[in-house]
């Protein structure tokens, strides 16, 4: 088993970061940031994090797209605005195909939310900044079982949004 924090959209937050990377770093393997960080690489605040370069994040430090695996399952990681995320999750489906992703991570609308697509799973975990269709700053914990992947849902304050928990059988 293996845990894995996603969070999105942060719009140059540092502490905010800091506090949710020692408040989970003993139980997850691997954070990852799917961009809008607005800080630089080296800064302190994003270190540990998987991080990817946004539409807000100027310069190269950053890929735009990265792919990880945790537990068995590949990971496909990026923004989104380069697949139009905003509008449609089909280019990002298209590109889950050929890379082979079992679970995508993007964020760019700052709107949370999970679905399961053609047997590959997308997870957008809202911004902790900037929230979009609900109040709640949110970041997102997946807990990769065996058979099945657990979502825990996160306000910022580190309370989890039960009501929003699920479970996803890939």
């Amino acid at each position: 088993m293996s845990k894995v924090l996603i969070v999105s959209d942060s719009h140059g937050l540092t502490r905010e970061l800091e506090i949710i990377r020692e408040r989970h770093l003993d139980e997850v393997d691997v954070m990852i940031h799917c961009g809008d960080s607005e800080l630089m690489p080296t800064d302190k605040s994003i270190s540990g994090y998987l991080t990817v370069r946004g539409n807000c994040d100027f310069g190269a430090e950053y890929p735009l797209e990265t792919t990880v695996e945790a537990a068995g399952r590949k990971f496909f990681i990026t923004h989104g605005h380069r697949y139009s995320v905003k509008s449609t999750l089909m280019n990002l489906k298209y590109k889950a195909e050929e890379v082979r992703a079992d679970i995508v991570c993007f964020g760019h609308s700052h709107v949370m939310g999970a679905e399961v697509v053609a047997g590959t799973l997308f997870i957008n975990p809202g911004s902790i900044r900037l929230p979009r269709e609900r109040f709640e700053k949110t970041y997102v914990i997946l807990d990769l079982q065996p058979d099945k992947i657990h979502m825990s849902v996160f306000e910022l304050t580190g309370e989890e949004i039960i009501k929003l928990a699920r479970e996803f059988v890939l």
